[in-house]
């Protein structure tokens, strides 16, 4: 068990300065890559290799210049409040749809063609049409998010519910269950750790679009304020955007997996 532990803490650090490593390689490579420690310089404040004093992004991510100008953590509060609604529109429409497939084979022939085509299909393939029909910038973000990540809540209610036994919907029939009771009582307990599992995938894909979405359509958000520091020709920023991102995602990936972990009797059982 103490190994186990030792590996969890040590080996993810070897990884790390080995990023380290190469991360200073490139920027030895590459003129003007930014290195670790300008870099850091970059988001906390401080002097650079070069003696260029700097403002750290991370020292002060709450202040409002304008409209336009708002600190690091308001950037990610606009690209949270996209996130949060495309997801929730997903969720409302994808749950009773998948419900449905899942339940009906003729609603699954009816369906699984289109899901099946459209579900590869790029966000940035439909972003120009959602921009062209709301003629907005946050309708068109949350619209792309919810097109893109309805999918893996569809594909995975409807594969809960045909995990559903066959002896229990036996059972329905003979209590005469209605349909609304036999999703309450015999599907849903059964379907839920699916529909999480795809809650969870389609919040990682939510998080993944929404930075493309705000390159292209500008506005307020840390897509969009990655690419005005590319603009601007800031790359250190550029890096700790990326680095932000990703802390952001992780977070959401691990929330969403406790949810799922909580709600899923099959762990409980291992427990």
């Amino acid at each position: 068990m103490k190994n186990e532990l030792a590996k969890k803490i040590i080996l993810p650090f070897i990884v790390f300065f080995a990023l380290i490593a190469v991360w200073s390689w490139i920027a030895t490579m590459v003129e003007e890559f930014p290195t670790p420690s300008d870099t850091y310089v970059a988001a906390f404040g401080g002097v650079t290799a070069d003696g260029n004093e700097m403002k750290g992004v991370l020292n002060d991510p709450f202040y409002i210049e304008n409209e336009d100008d708002k600190g690091i953590f308001w950037q990610i509060i606009a690209s949270l409040e996209r996130v949060f609604s495309g997801f929730a529109l997903a969720i409302i429409v994808g749950v009773p749809l998948g419900l449905m497939i899942g339940m009906s084979k003729s609603a699954q022939y009816a369906f699984d063609p289109f899901i099946q085509i459209f579900k590869p299909v790029s966000p940035l393939a439909w972003l120009p049409l959602l921009l062209f029909i709301f003629q907005d910038i946050n309708m068109t973000a949350i619209s792309t998010i919810f097109v893109t990540s309805i999918w893996p809540i569809i594909i995975n209610t409807a594969l809960g519910v045909r995990n559903v036994s066959p002896d229990y919907m036996n059972v329905a029939k003979v209590l005469q269950f209605t349909p609304m009771e036999k999703i309450r009582k015999i599907i849903l307990p059964v379907a839920v750790p699916f529909i999480f599992t795809g809650m969870r995938l389609s919040l990682g894909i939510a998080w993944l679009v929404i930075v493309a979405a705000e390159m292209l359509t500008g506005g307020i958000g840390i897509g969009f304020w990655i690419w005005d520091e590319y603009n601007n020709l800031n790359y250190y920023n550029i890096i700790i955007g990326i680095i932000i991102v990703g802390l952001v995602g992780f977070l959401l990936d691990l929330i969403m997996g406790k949810i799922a972990d909580f709600f899923d009797y099959r762990k409980k059982g291992r427990a």
